[in-house]
């Protein structure tokens, strides 16, 4: 069963300590997540704060069509495109400007253990938005390519393709910094 669903009704029959479980669980794949949307990890803890605030206050339904982490993913992608319309007028800075904070050196240290996989994330950050999305979701965060396509609202079939198109425009701008990742 998914511990996060069971956790999710556990939290609607009024167990509040269920809802400092999800946040546990998955409140640092959330923020690197809709990361790939604002380019700002500060914004991005923000959002996903937000995520969990919609969770607590609106109770929103978890129909099962899905797994948990899927459901909670869309939550966080339409909340982050609400964030970025609302702010569109505000110019953000550039995310090199945040590598240096102990939070975001912290969640990376958390998911990204050695230095391939940092150089890898930072080469991300240089790609399009869908194609860092679809990288992260499917290689970082373990989804296939059907939950990957719900999160992204597209089909199964744009999702391949993003996901080749992707993959070569990461190799490409890896080898342009001298780096060669095996996984590719």
């Amino acid at each position: 069963m998914d511990n996060g669903a069971s956790s999710y009704r556990r939290f609607l029959k009024g167990d509040k300590n269920a809802l400092a479980d999800i946040i546990r669980e998955y409140r640092d794949g959330l923020v690197l997540y809709v990361g790939s949307f604002t380019d700002n990890i500060c914004t991005a803890e923000e959002i996903a704060e937000e995520v969990f605030i919609k969770l607590y206050v609106n109770k929103p339904k978890f129909s099962g069509k899905s797994s948990f982490k899927t459901w909670l993913y869309s939550i966080g992608r339409f909340t982050a495109i609400d964030y970025i319309r609302k702010n569109k007028k505000f110019t953000s800075s550039s995310v090199d400007e945040f590598y240096s904070l102990a939070d975001n050196e912290e969640i990376e240290n958390n998911y990204i253990k050695n230095e391939q996989k940092i150089m890898l994330h930072k080469t991300m950050q240089k790609l399009k938005t869908d194609y860092r999305q679809v990288l992260y979701l499917i290689y970082f965060e373990g989804f296939d390519t059907s939950q990957t396509a719900k999160i992204m609202h597209k089909t199964n079939r744009q999702i391949t393709y993003l996901l080749y198109r992707a993959k070569q425009s990461l190799k490409s701008e890896l080898e342009r910094d001298g780096f060669t990742y095996e996984e590719l």
